[in-house]
């Protein structure tokens, strides 16, 4: 009991009754994004009894997060979790108890009493990024620029939204203990797409004629299109002669 986590635990003699929710001043003050976190839950009953259990967070947020899992602690209970992938710890209160109507327990809603991006890991921060890059995307479209920049711009975010699907899914196929190989294809066909739009988009600008050959990168990118060009070629001979 000498940890700073242990001595909070035993300090939350504040607490409202065990179906209550906490004041709405004390809810959510941040986006929550869908993501499947493993941590490992440890809290005290009220009668001393400490308990464990691995759980997973469902939404999380800077602030706080909702935990699917067996136990039920007490609203106002102060909990330790930790992160099963980066094992990286940090404590939390419970805010309230979701319920369907059958009393049936659906998630746990937590606030970290120290809010951080780094806890729920890697998707959390590459969602949270996407969310505010798609904000910036509205902000840009209502401002006069340039359709051409708005268009980079709204490509960029929507390659960087399906990486971040991606390490979601890998992240949760390594938890549930099934094979991660199947989402490398998805990256792939990705990565065909985006350098399809960029190759006629390069297109369009040799026709405007806004490319010459002073440009700078302008000779490592005909040697890239080269080679590609060439095992594409092969690719495409053998599909052929099957």
């Amino acid at each position: 009991m000498g940890s700073p986590a242990d001595r909070r635990w035993l300090l939350t003699t504040d607490k409202p009754t065990a179906e209550q929710s906490l004041p709405k001043a004390a809810r959510r003050r941040s986006d929550r994004f869908p993501v499947v976190v493993p941590v490992k839950v440890k809290w005290f009953e009220p009668s001393g009894v400490g308990m464990t259990e691995d759980a997973e967070a469902k939404e999380v947020s800077f602030h706080g997060g909702l935990l699917e899992m067996k136990g039920c602690p007490d609203v106002g209970s102060v909990i330790e979790l930790t992160n099963l992938i980066s094992t990286e710890a940090t404590s939390a209160r419970v805010r309230s108890l979701r319920r369907d109507r059958k009393g049936k327990l659906l998630g746990v809603a937590i606030e970290l009493f120290s809010p951080t991006e780094t806890f729920w890991g890697i998707t959390f921060r590459l969602k949270k990024a996407t969310g505010d890059l798609l904000k910036l995307e509205q902000a840009i479209r209502s401002a006069d620029l340039d359709p051409r920049v708005v268009r980079e711009f709204r490509d960029a975010v929507d390659y960087v939204r399906k990486t971040a699907w991606a390490v979601q899914e890998l992240q949760e196929r390594q938890v549930q203990r099934r094979d991660p190989a199947t989402v490398l294809p998805l990256l792939t066909a990705e990565r065909v797409r985006c350098a399809t739009q960029l190759i006629k988009a390069l297109a369009m600008d040799l026709d405007a004629h806004e490319v010459n050959d002073e440009m700078v990168g302008i000779g490592d990118l005909w040697r890239a299109i080269e080679g590609l060009y060439q095992r594409l070629a092969s690719l495409f001979k053998i599909r052929e002669s099957r």
